[in-house]
């Protein structure tokens, strides 16, 4: 459990990885770390990448820029939507009947994947670049 002072071992890390929480912590550890999983699957990843950078889509939209097919799209939709990394709204289009569906990264989707794994690839490449042999 969080406390108001972690005990630090080897400097400025406490023990316990769950002391990094703050008191007042929105999610658990483990709601963290679903997070963190669920985008380590491809096409899952692919479809956080889709709506941070290109905001909200239809099924139908996802569908045909992933090319894949609707079951597995809305599994792993789905997936996104249990952790929170994506939501799902429903609203009207103007001049027609009906509700149509759209999801779009939460804050907690854009964070994870901007500075999670976008930064991971940011940083590699930043060091290839630093230790590239032939602009020496």
């Amino acid at each position: 459990m969080a406390t108001d002072q972690p005990p630090r071992v080897n400097g400025d890390f406490p023990d316990d990885p769950e002391d990094l929480l703050p008191e007042e912590s929105v999610l658990s550890l483990d709601e963290y770390l679903a997070m963190h999983a669920a985008v380590g699957q491809r096409t899952r990843y692919e479809i956080l990448y889709r709506l941070v950078h290109g905001g909200e889509m239809s099924p139908k939209e996802l569908e045909e820029v992933l090319e894949i097919d609707d079951s597995t799209l809305h599994y792993h939709l789905n997936k996104l939507v249990d952790v929170g990394l994506v939501e799902k709204r429903q609203r009207t289009e103007r001049g027609q009947d009906g509700l149509y569906t759209y999801y779009r990264a939460t804050v907690f989707g854009e964070v994870t994947l901007t500075d999670g794994v976008d930064e991971l690839i940011r940083g590699e490449q930043a060091f290839a670049e630093m230790y590239d042999s032939s602009s020496a």
